[in-house]
């Protein structure tokens, strides 16, 4: 399952890094608790949008930015998830089910 609020923090995390700032300078800028932005920033707590709005004002870069980076992630995410289960699906498909087999012997035996 792709968690929005973790690919979030993570954009959020680098996008502050990529600027050289401390959670301490954001956190006094958006006038956001520091712990609260770690939290964020670690993907344990949903950003609401004026928050959001705050965060990205106070790493001077747009929120669409964001939310494009954001979804890019997911893309990718859900992609890499996509594989995964389609892989699953050929192994399951190409093998034959003993169910069928158990099922004719029955369907033999009372015959």
């Amino acid at each position: 399952m792709v968690l929005f609020r973790r690919l979030l923090g993570d954009v959020l995390r680098a996008r502050r890094v990529e600027r050289g700032l401390t959670l301490r300078q954001v956190s006094q800028e958006a006038r956001v608790s520091l712990g609260y932005i770690s939290e964020i920033e670690r993907g344990q707590k949903e950003a609401s949008s004026e928050l959001l709005a705050s965060l990205c004002g106070a790493l001077e870069v747009p929120l669409s930015s964001v939310l494009r980076s954001v979804s890019d992630a997911v893309a990718l995410e859900e992609a890499a998830l996509g594989s995964a289960v389609d892989r699953a699906v050929a192994e399951v498909t190409a093998t034959p089910l003993a169910v069928g087999r158990v099922a004719e012997d029955v369907v033999a035996s009372a015959a």
